[in-house]
């Protein structure tokens, strides 16, 4: 009898084990989505890039960690076309923005989840863009095999200066907003 209620805790404990072991799930990279918005003085422009990989990694349905790398030589405007289309790609593209033949990904890594209601969380990342790495903070919706997010990166912090009002006087109407903005839509 003392060996049978042995085996029945030690598959007890297994199986517990087993049901708190963290789960990493690839993002599917051709349905998952970050759309940008930069804003100037004079108006705004938006646009898309593509994940090149990326995970989650969950403890049962509760978020814990992921990593995601941005293949940034897919971005491009959304909301122009031809010929201003591609001036915009291409200098967004150059040393003064992104600088993508150099620095042809970014990569965000989740350092520390905080639970903030039922499925939505509080996390900070670590974000690398141009090779220069700043945390981030953000709060990520997680329903199902999908994650939703939105926050703001400060482009300065990533020596991402070009017409930037904190950096340069009198740009007047040419002056570009620090921050940008990216709307994600993970599936996994």
């Amino acid at each position: 009898m003392k060996n049978l209620k042995t085996i029945a805790i030690a598959l007890f404990v297994a199986a517990a084990g087993i049901s708190v072991n963290a789960q990493t799930k690839k993002i599917d990279v051709k349905a998952s989505t970050i759309k940008w918005v930069g804003k100037k003085v004079t108006g705004e422009h938006s646009g898309t890039v593509n994940f090149k990989d990326g995970a989650v990694v969950l403890k049962g349905n509760k978020l814990v960690g992921g990593s995601f790398t941005v293949d940034m030589t897919s971005l491009t405007s959304t909301d122009l076309t031809g010929e201003y289309q591609g001036k915009l790609n291409g200098h967004l593209k150059a040393d003064d923005f992104f600088g993508t033949e150099k620095f042809p990904t970014s990569k965000l890594v989740i350092k520390k989840i905080g639970a903030k209601s039922a499925d939505v969380y509080t996390a900070t990342a670590d974000l690398t863009i141009k090779g220069i790495t700043k945390p981030v903070t953000f709060d990520i919706t997680v329903k199902g095999n999908t994650a939703t997010t939105a926050f703001k990166v400060d482009r300065t912090k990533y020596d991402i200066k070009y017409g930037s009002g904190s950096f340069f006087e009198g740009l007047g109407d040419k002056t570009i907003n620090d921050e940008f903005e990216l709307a994600v839509s993970l599936k996994f």
